[in-house]
Formats: C-alpha cells, sequence, structure tokens
C-alpha cells in the first residue's frame, strides 16, 4: 500500500503574539477618529461558524458565484497553470479550494498544498482532511499573517497562488497595494496568482448581501465586540450597539460599522484606556471593495503583474482572475 504524504506545520504565531497584535490594534483603532478596528478580529471560533453560516444565506451571493466559476473552469485554471504546489491565503477551511485540488490531482501535476491561515486549529483540521482527501499530496501549512509572514511561504517548483473569497477587498487601498506588490516580489516566473473580485453592480443587491434579513451578518459584526470584551476585559454593552452596512459609491466598498445608541463610556483594562462613545458614533469594522474590471487591472499592473485570464460567472457579479508577473 502505498504511503499517505507528510503533514506539517509551520507554526509562525504563538497566542502571545495574537494577543499583543490585538492589543496594538485596538489601541490604535479605538483612539482614532473616525474609529475603525480590523475584520481579522471577527474570526474566533464563534466568528467563523457566523461567516460560514452567511456564506449560505440567500442575499449572499459571492460564494455560490466564485463556487460556480471553479466548477466550470477549475480543469481550465489546472491547465492554463500546471502547477506542483497550491498555495492557498487565507485558506479558513479549503472548502471552495477542493475544487481546485481536485481538478489539479485529476491532471497529474500537483505535488504539495500549501494553506495559510491565521488559525493554527482550523489550519491542523483543515490540513488533516486534505491529507485524508488527498493522500499523495504533501501537505505543509503555514500559520501566519498576512501583513508579517508572506516571506514564510514554501517557494521551489511551479507554484499556484490562490487568494479567493473577495477577501483581498477587505484591505484598504494601500495596503491592498503593498500586499499585491509584496506578493509580485516573492513570485518566481513560473508562478501565477489567482484572485477573486466582487464586482460593482446593483448597490440593493450589494447592501442586501450585507444586512441579511436574518440577522446574521449583524451578529457577525457585533461579535468582534464579544473578542474585546472576552481578550481586552473591556466592557462593551452589546446591547447598546447596532449593525450598520452600507455601499459607500465614491470609493466604491460597502463599509461595516457599530453604532452607538447612547453616549457611553467604554473601558478596555488590558490596553488601560477608556474611550468614549458619543451617541450615534460608529467604528469601522470592515470594508469590501467592489471592482471594475479596469480597476483590477490597473492595480495588478502598479504591482508588476500582469492578467492572463479572467473567468466570470453567467450573471457577471464576480470574476476569477489568473494573473503573473509582468
Amino acid at each position: 500500500m502505498a504511503r499517505a504524504a507528510t503533514v506539517r506545520v509551520d507554526v509562525n504565531l504563538q497566542p502571545e503574539d495574537l494577543t499583543e497584535s490585538l492589543r496594538a490594534d485596538a489601541r490604535r483603532g479605538l483612539t482614532s477618529s473616525p474609529k475603525q478596528l480590523p475584520p481579522k478580529w471577527f474570526y474566533d471560533d464563534e466568528g467563523s461558524r457566523l461567516f460560514d453560516e452567511i456564506t449560505r444565506l440567500p442575499e449572499y451571493y459571492l460564494t455560490r458565484r466564485e463556487r460556480s466559476i471553479l466548477h466550470a473552469h477549475a480543469t481550465d485554471i489546472a491547465a492554463r497553470c500546471e502547477p506542483d504546489t497550491l498555495v492557498e491565503l487565507g485558506s479558513g477551511t479549503s472548502e471552495k479550494t477542493r475544487i481546485l485540488l481536485d481538478a489539479l490531482t485529476s491532471r497529474g501535476c500537483l505535488r504539495r498544498f500549501v494553506p495559510f491561515d491565521v488559525s493554527e486549529g482550523i489550519l491542523r483540521w483543515s490540513a488533516e482532511m486534505i491529507n485524508v482527501e488527498h493522500p499523495d499530496v504533501e501537505v505543509h501549512a503555514v500559520v501566519g499573517d498576512f501583513e508579517r509572514h508572506l516571506d514564510r511561504l514554501p517557494d521551489g517548483g511551479r507554484r499556484l497562488i490562490a487568494f479567493l473569497g473577495s477577501t483581498i477587498g477587505n484591505f484598504t487601498p494601500d495596503a491592498r497595494a503593498r500586499f499585491l506588490r509584496d506578493l509580485a516580489v516573492s513570485m518566481e516566473r513560473g508562478d501565477a496568482l489567482l484572485l477573486g473580485f466582487d464586482l460593482v453592480k446593483d448597490v440593493a443587491r450589494l447592501e442586501a448581501a450585507y444586512n441579511d434579513a436574518a440577522g446574521v451578518t449583524a451578529d457577525f459584526n457585533l461579535n468582534l465586540l464579544r473578542v474585546l470584551n472576552r481578550e481586552l476585559g473591556a466592557d462593551f454593552d452589546i446591547s447598546q450597539f447596532a449593525h450598520v452596512a452600507s455601499f459607500n459609491a465614491e470609493e466604491e466598498w460597502i463599509e461595516m460599522h457599530l453604532r452607538a445608541a447612547s453616549d457611553q463610556r467604554v473601558v478596555v483594562p488590558a490596553i488601560a484606556t477608556d474611550v468614549s462613545f458619543a451617541a450615534g458614533e460608529t467604528v469601522r469594522t470592515e470594508i469590501s471593495t467592489k471592482f471594475r474590471e479596469d480597476r483590477i487591472e490597473s492595480e495588478l499592473a502598479t504591482a508588476g503583474l500582469a492578467v492572463a485570464e479572467v473567468w466570470r460567472d453567467d450573471a457577471g457579479d464576480f470574476a476569477l482572475v489568473l494573473a503573473r508577473r509582468a
């Protein structure tokens, strides 16, 4: 009987690193004007569960559209790239990526899968699942932060780097430019980059995707305050904040905020800070940029990347873009 390929997990983040990073983000974001917090802190166990529920909501078209593109074109992607290594950034459970994995292993080119995520627990679980499903593929998982550990990705071979889910839209323009530039610098000539982009569309549909009737997205947004209460000893009264999501037409992005229902003062002992909120004041918790194809091409070109292929779903809601170093 053939021996299963190995599973390796490189851990670049310890619990204390995450705690210190959260403290720094909370100190900087809650004392800034306007207040803002990065969306990566949504994803504790409960936040991850809620987001998985969001992806199945009728209003949230993004996951279904991207999955439909992968089902329709995974074999085309495999044929265009023929990588021996698939790298997935922000891998989570790697649910959609299994479509790519199946196509690549069917073509006979894939030798290694590199999932990269901030959550060690989720990575270890998904790495073991992938190893069971694809026993001939080496799994080399990397626990790390996009902003600090992209240089820890294993190199060598011919890599396809996948960043799906339109997560690229959660970066501010400056941060997105740095991220794409860092990726481009890390890529060898044979490597390719596969990016998911949510496209600009009817505002009512965009806003509905972030204001679902069941209130799951609202609970997901409010969960950020639960994380601060638990991890930093804060005393946010969750009932005094409301989820708000709307489309910023000038920036062409959805903004998610938490809005204070009353004047209040919140104590955050872990950062030795008291935070005042006026009634109606908000803290921005996420942006989700929506793209036009000329913007995609321009931003990639600025980073030193050239568009090689674009695949869209039948409704024109979402795009998967294959890029290579220019």
